[in-house]
């Protein structure tokens, strides 16, 4: 079993503005360590892609931002890109592209410039998210769930440090949202990864994640394990949900059920 490093993403004191709003206020104490999948939780307009997007240097940002040691406003865009790979909500860029195309463009961007090994870890890539298939169609062609994987294995393929994905089972059928998730847990756990996944299922980030961080406002609410953070009270109070939460002790996955609104 391999040890989780203490080392990854800290954030201390963060907060982001667009303009002359205000849309993080101060975000304390965070870590994201290596080898775990760090869910990010709220509900619409929490904050989270507004999160997302200042840890990957989108967006100015008042605080610290470090990754395993290294404050991140004191690298340059190019290291920073090489160190972080984020993938936003779905988008249509490069349509023309085939997907094996997308995925060695993608490679290459991040530095990697050994074409052999190129090849070979994007055909494991293709192999591991079931996109063999798809490898000759272009991206424009694609339905928006196989779009979704084909842009998690553009993120992956780059090898970062920290991995973060703004809703990236959004578009996917059951079948897949459990495989995707499960595939990252084990990317990050195999390969020492920072993988910080922003979800809206809940019983899915209890399921997959080691760590929880919720938001609520531009503020945060809660940080721990998923038991920690995710009670019928606080689900209540950043939901307005009455909600049932369920830890089996026989091994079988949590379940968060929502029985009405408030």
């Amino acid at each position: 079993m391999i040890e989780v490093n203490a080392e990854g993403l800290e954030i201390r004191d963060l907060s982001v503005s667009r303009g002359r709003t205000r849309i993080l206020d101060s975000l304390p104490e965070l870590r994201a360590r290596r080898g775990e999948l760090t869910a990010l939780l709220g509900p619409n307009g929490a904050g989270k892609s507004t999160l997302l997007q200042a840890i990957a240097g989108l967006l100015p940002t008042d605080g610290e931002l470090s990754l395993d040691g290294k404050r991140l406003n004191e690298l340059s865009a190019r290291q920073r890109a090489a160190r972080i790979g984020y993938l936003p909500q779905l988008s249509e860029a490069g349509a023309m592209l085939e997907v094996f195309e997308s995925l060695l463009l993608a490679r290459r961007l991040a530095g990697h410039h050994d074409d052999d090994a190129n090849l070979a870890h994007c055909e494991q890539l293709v192999e591991a998210l079931t996109l063999a298939p798809l490898a000759s169609q272009r991206l424009g062609q694609l339905s928006g769930g196989q779009r979704q994987r084909v842009a998690i294995a553009q993120a992956l393929v780059r090898e970062p440090t920290l991995l973060m994905l703004d809703e990236p089972t959004s578009a996917l059928d059951l079948h897949f949202q459990l495989s995707v998730l499960e595939w990252l847990s084990r990317e990050a756990r195999e390969h020492q990864r920072v993988v910080i996944v922003a979800l809206h299922d809940l019983s899915l980030a209890a399921r997959h994640a080691a760590h929880v961080w919720l938001l609520h406002t531009g503020r945060l609410v809660a940080c721990g394990s998923p038991r920690e953070v995710l009670t019928p009270a606080r689900l209540r109070e950043v939901y307005a949900i009455e909600a049932r939460v369920e830890w089996p002790q026989d091994g079988s996955p949590p379940a968060i059920i929502a029985l009405h609104a408030l």
